[in-house]
Formats: C-alpha cells, sequence, structure tokens
C-alpha cells in the first residue's frame, strides 16, 4: 500500500544573542518516507469490525480464531486482536456479526526529516510585574509570533477570551509535561498513552511534536515563551504516535478515549486536534476497512459533541483530483480539514499571513478552513534581527521567522525550549485554539454549532464562497467569539 505520510518542516536553533555564527542550518526538504511495516510485528495486530455492538463472547469467539483481544471500543464496535497465525484473519471474519477484518497497519503519520542545528531557543522571562500589559504581550516570542495575528487571537483576548473551560486533546505524540508554557494547561490525570510501552509525556528525539502542537493551541499567557491562540483552554495529551508513527488502532483507540466524558472514564475532550494524516489507495487491501473504521470513531466523538479538527496534509495535492486517494484523518467523517497559510519574508516586514502554503494539499471537496502553518519557501542565507522580550534581540536566518514558533521539548532538563516549524499541523490547532475560544465563551456546544461560527466568522479569503486553498476561509477568532 502506498502511503504519504502528514511532513512537517522542522528546525531547531541555538540562543543567539547578537552574532551570526548562531544562526542553524536548513533543514531538509519536505519528504513522504515508506510506512512501517505491521508485517515484522510478532504477533501481528488486526482491527475487527462489527457490525453492531461487540458480542458478549467476543474474547472466546478470538481465541477460537486463535487470537487474543487487546483492546475493544465497544461504542463503535471496533475490537483489536493480535494472533502469529497466518490463518486468524479468515478464521475472525467468520465471527458472527464480523464487517472486516484488518491489518492493524502502523504507518510514519508524521515526517521525521527533522534537522537538528543545535539546542532550541530557551525563553526569558520577564520580570515586569508593575506593567499593566495587554494579555500576551510580553511573552519572550511575542514579536515573531505572527500566527495569532494573523487570526485576530489578541483582539478575543481583549475582549476576555481565552478559552477557559473548553478542553482540547491533543492526538498525537508526546506531551513534554513540565513545560513552562504548558504544565499549568495540562490535565496529566486524563492525559493517556495508546502506544505500549510508553507514557503520554515520552517520545523520541527533541523535538516533539505533540509539544508544538499543544503550544499553539494553549500555551499559558505567562510572560515566558509564547502564547498560544486559548491560552487559558485546558490541553488533553492523548499519545498515538511515537517518533511519528503509530497504529490504526492507537489513534482510533485516542479517539474513541478523547471523546468518551470523563464520567465514563474518558477524557472529555471537546475539541480533537489531530495534526497527523497518511494518504493511500482507496482499492487496495485493507484501506477502505482501516478508513471506516477510522470514520466510526470520528463519527462517535460528532455523536459525543466533540468537535475533531485534523491537518490537511502537506504534499501539494489537489484532493479534488487524486482519483482514489484518500487522506486521513482529515477526510473522515465529521472532521474539520485545515490548510495551510503562511507569509513570504515575515523577518523583512511581509504581512501576507494570508498566502496559501507551498506545500499545504488543497481542493473544494476537502478543505474545509485554513489556518496559519508557515512556509520555509524563502531561499538565500539572508539574516534578520528579532525582539525578545522583556529586552534584547537575537538573529536568524529570514525564511526562519515565516515558520511558526512554540513550545518543544528541548534538550537535556529544559523546560523551556521553542523551536520554529511549518506544517497544515501548525495551522490545525491554531484552528483548534479558535474552537476552543468559541466553547470557552459559548459553553459545550455541539460540533455543527462550533463548525457553523468557525465557517460564518471566517475571513472569505480566494474566491468568494469555497475555495480550493482556503474553504470557507481563514479562522477569525475576534469575529468568532463576537
Amino acid at each position: 500500500m502506498k502511503r504519504l505520510s502528514l511532513g512537517t518542516l522542522v528546525l531547531f536553533t541555538a540562543f543567539s544573542a547578537a552574532c551570526a555564527g548562531d544562526v542553524a542550518v536548513a533543514p531538509e526538504a519536505l519528504r513522504a518516507p515508506g510506512p512501517l511495516s505491521a508485517t515484522g510485528l510478532a504477533p501481528t495486530s488486526y482491527v475487527l469490525d462489527f457490525n453492531g455492538s461487540l458480542p458478549a463472547s467476543l474474547a472466546g469467539d478470538v481465541a477460537a480464531a486463535g487470537g487474543t483481544v487487546s483492546a475493544t471500543m465497544d461504542g463503535i464496535g471496533i475490537a483489536v486482536a493480535t494472533s502469529a497465525d497466518p490463518a486468524f484473519r479468515g478464521n475472525a471474519g467468520k465471527i458472527a456479526g464480523v464487517r472486516a477484518v484488518s491489518p492493524d497497519l502502523v504507518v510514519q503519520w508524521i515526517s521525521p526529516n527533522e534537522q537538528v542545528a543545535a539546542e532550541a531557543v530557551e525563553a526569558d522571562v520577564s520580570t515586569d510585574v508593575t506593567t499593566q500589559a495587554a494579555v500576551g504581550a510580553l511573552e519572550t516570542f511575542r514579536s515573531i509570533q505572527w500566527n495569532v495575528d494573523a487570526v485576530s487571537a489578541p483582539g478575543a483576548w481583549a475582549a476576555g477570551q481565552q478559552g477557559a473551560g473548553a478542553r482540547v486533546a491533543i492526538i498525537d505524540g508526546g506531551i513534554h509535561s513540565t513545560h513552562i508554557d504548558l504544565a499549568g494547561n495540562l490535565d496529566k490525570v486524563r492525559s493517556r498513552s495508546f502506544v505500549p510501552g510508553t507514557t503520554y509525556n515520552s517520545d523520541g528525539g527533541t523535538f516533539w511534536h505533540g509539544t508544538h502542537v499543544a503550544g499553539i493551541v494553549a500555551a499559558a499567557a505567562n510572560n515566558i515563551g509564547t502564547v498560544g491562540v486559548a491560552p487559558k483552554a485546558t490541553i488533553i495529551g492523548v499519545k498515538a504516535l511515537h517518533n511519528g508513527s503509530g497504529a490504526f488502532s492507537w489513534i482510533i483507540n485516542a479517539i474513541y478515549y478523547a471523546a468518551t466524558p470523563i464520567a465514563e472514564g474518558g477524557a472529555g475532550a471537546n475539541v480533537i486536534n489531530m495534526s497527523l494524516g497518511a494518504g493511500f489507495d482507496k482499492n487496495e487491501d485493507g484501506a477502505a476497512e482501516l478508513k471506516n473504521a477510522l470514520s466510526k470513531a470520528t463519527t462517535y466523538a460528532y455523536q459525543r459533541g466533540v468537535t475533531v479538527i485534523a491537518a490537511a496534509g502537506n504534499s501539494a495535492i489537489d484532493l479534488d483530483h487524486t482519483n482514489n486517494l484518500i487522506f486521513v484523518p482529515a477526510m473522515s467523517a465529521h472532521v474539520i480539514a485545515v490548510a495551510a497559510t503562511g507569509p513570504l519574508g515575515f523577518g523583512l516586514g511581509a504581512l501576507n499571513y494570508d498566502r496559501p502554503a507551498s506545500y499545504t494539499n488543497f481542493g473544494q471537496s476537502a478543505i474545509t478552513l485554513a489556518g496559519p502553518g508557515g512556509d520555509g519557501a524563502l531561499p538565500g542565507s539572508q539574516i534578520c534581527s528579532y525582539k525578545r522580550n522583556p529586552a534584547g534581540t537575537s538573529l536568524q536566518y529570514c525564511w526562519v521567522l515565516d515558520l511558526v514558533m512554540a513550545p518543544c521539548r528541548g534538550g537535556g532538563a529544559s523546560i523551556g525550549s521553542y523551536c520554529w516549524a511549518a506544517g497544515t499541523s501548525m495551522a490545525s490547532p491554531a484552528v483548534a485554539g479558535v474552537a476552543a475560544l468559541i466553547i470557552g465563551k459559548n459553553g459545550p456546544i455541539s460540533p455543527t454549532q462550533v463548525e457553523t461560527i468557525l465557517r460564518q466568522s471566517a475571513d472569505d479569503l480566494g474566491k468568494p464562497g469555497n475555495d480550493d486553498f482556503y474553504g470557507r476561509g481563514r479562522v477569525n477568532a475576534l469575529r468568532a467569539i463576537q
């Protein structure tokens, strides 16, 4: 099965006080690596999709077929089983009520092409407690957070809306749970990992994609580092990936858990963000079945009152004209699919935040809305200076400033590291943050109501109405809460 993963352009850079020698090197070009093979797993995992509820005899039925049940999601009629028996798939297909039995493929949902130059930038702390500044104004890197300005988030904050009361599940990799911008907004009790043998606050490398995504949604306005679109929203880390890869069952289980109310043992999310995706031919073995199983999970979330938002992908593909290519979860049922925008030359004074990103997938049939994702398309080695709060400046390649800055893991014991990255992975959480602002103002309204407000309040860009690159428009936080 040929697949395209959701690449993210990532950049780490060393702290630079005032010398050009500390600037970072350019990351590699985006690429779509092949999937990790599920056939190497022992025992092999399978997704069992039932027509209705799971049978009471499930464990015995699966055992008789030569396998062992490893997970159940009765609310959507999905079970996961493991078996080393090559005949298991055929045997399990004969269990009463089974619609499909599919190999539980492990896919690279996020590209691992990170280029590390040194350490991540560390934040400064403002000690000027006498200053009555606007929300977020004193964050270390506020001057280069063009993404929150692009969606008019400061206007929403000034109007008193910061997302308090909204719960956003980040289905992704690990969350750096002690990060100074995230720890206060993170529901550690209900954060979970569905990657066997890992915790929700673990991952590989020093970037940690889920941490960056979480910061775009809800980095606290604490005069340190950066500020998220909804700085008072609660975030829940739901780990379904490790080093960017994960099984379909891990993602399905994560959605199911995130959307289930707390009273029923779930995370009680109002919003789910999935900055991840994979594309494949729907006619290949198991593809349609796994897509259907994933859609059952996103439909369950919708029915439980949860707004699901996903990245549209970074392969510059016209999803209106791809024949049999399907891209999930962005094209799954009841999902808001987000395309990316980004400036070209922000460090040189450009304010064209609504320029379609060079890599974003597009197509009227697929894109719901657009958000700021950044772009690394500006060539050259020109160096720009940017302001740090409370005082001082740093130097960076000008093109780097067109990317989105947010929290990352960093090295060693750091709890205040920040990185630049670009992708629809960065656009999706901006939209999730605006959804959190809407829920913070209106309470836990339905996904249909949230999407209606997002659509009606978005800035209609491109051709009037539904547009290839913007869908119904680029989200506008201020208009969304008015």
